[in-house]
């Protein structure tokens, strides 16, 4: 068998598809570790064996070790790992993009770059949320007017399908139990779907931090998509495990979360999503999965790497 250092590094086209991995696994009480291309979880009850590569993000919940070669082959995948807190609250992710390009990333960083088209493009996130309203000429102040009250409605109209008693959002940062059972499932649910949103974000290759609605923190552009599925997806699912009980709010939140994310094809319609915001139809995206290395030029021509071009200079 070949050691971890003469492995050569994956090639995008060697990879699993994002849209194609499984949203996310959760583990806790284990110790992760790496053979071969695997990871492996071993537990009291013994060991199991889990594609690297078919992972979107790895949940690593109380109780759990990870080894560094088992860090170093979800890296290579494309995998974001998150170290989930008690019942899901808090996380730290990180990831490499299943992409070499850096094509996504600097069409992002020009549409956000631009106060015009920066706007243009909270618009169109508002208007993948709520299709039969036109948000055309909304200022960024009424269009978070409007965002609110959207979601205020949602609140109200799951707690009416499903017979939920709804007081309120009611969120104590780093109390989970401080919320009554949907408020907890609204939380678990919030929380999974920013990690779904972090491992698509990173595999693609763009920015966590240049958000279009979201600013001035680390995950910016991560909220802004996770964001586009909340009363799509998120609310009425934690509506649905409030309404079945108060107990073990959690993890029953993330296993019917997992399930309407796999139902939904939530990881294809992500990745489809974030192309058209940042290369919207009739812009070229070329370049998206090339594995190559170029330089700027003047008049932002790009030329190949790996040449000296001091013979092409007039001294």
């Amino acid at each position: 068998m070949t050691t971890v250092a003469q492995r050569h590094a994956s090639s995008p086209r060697e990879l699993t598809r994002v849209a194609e991995r499984i949203s996310f696994l959760y583990l806790e009480r284990c110790v992760v570790h790496r053979d071969d291309n695997a990871i492996t979880a071993e537990d009291a009850d013994g060991t199991s064996h889990i594609p690297a590569a078919t992972i979107g993000t790895l949940l690593l919940g109380p109780g759990t070790r990870i080894t560094h070669q088992a860090m170093s082959v979800l890296a290579e995948s494309g995998a974001a790992v998150a170290w989930v807190g008690e019942q899901g609250v808090r996380y730290y992710a990180g990831g490499r993009a299943l992409s070499r390009s850096s094509a996504l990333l600097e069409a992002q960083a020009s549409r956000w770059a631009n106060r015009r088209t920066r706007l243009e493009v909270a618009r169109a996130m508002y208007r993948l949320r709520f299709p039969e309203e036109d948000p055309s000429g909304l200022s960024r102040l009424e269009l978070l007017g409007h965002e609110g009250k959207r979601v205020r409605d949602c609140y109200r109209q799951q707690a009416e399908r499903t017979g939920v008693r709804w007081r309120g959002r009611q969120y104590v940062p780093g109390d989970f139990t401080a919320g009554d059972a949907p408020n907890q499932a609204v939380t678990a649910a919030g929380q999974c779907m920013y990690g779904v949103a972090h491992a698509v974000v990173a595999a693609l290759g763009c920015s966590t931090g240049l958000g279009f609605v979201h600013s001035g923190h680390e995950l910016s552009f991560v909220l802004d998509i996770a964001d586009l599925y909340k009363t799509d997806i998120g609310i009425p699912v934690a509506f649905d495990v409030a309404a079945e009980g108060d107990h073990d709010i959690g993890s029953r939140t993330r296993r019917a979360l997992r399930d309407a994310i796999n139902r939904t094809r939530l990881l294809d319609r992500c990745v489809n999503d974030i192309k058209q915001l940042l290369v919207p139809e009739g812009e070229s995206s070329d370049g998206e999965n090339d594995d190559r290395v170029t330089l700027q030029s003047d008049r932002d021509a790009a030329v190949a790497a790996g040449k000296n071009y001091a013979d092409e200079m007039t001294w």
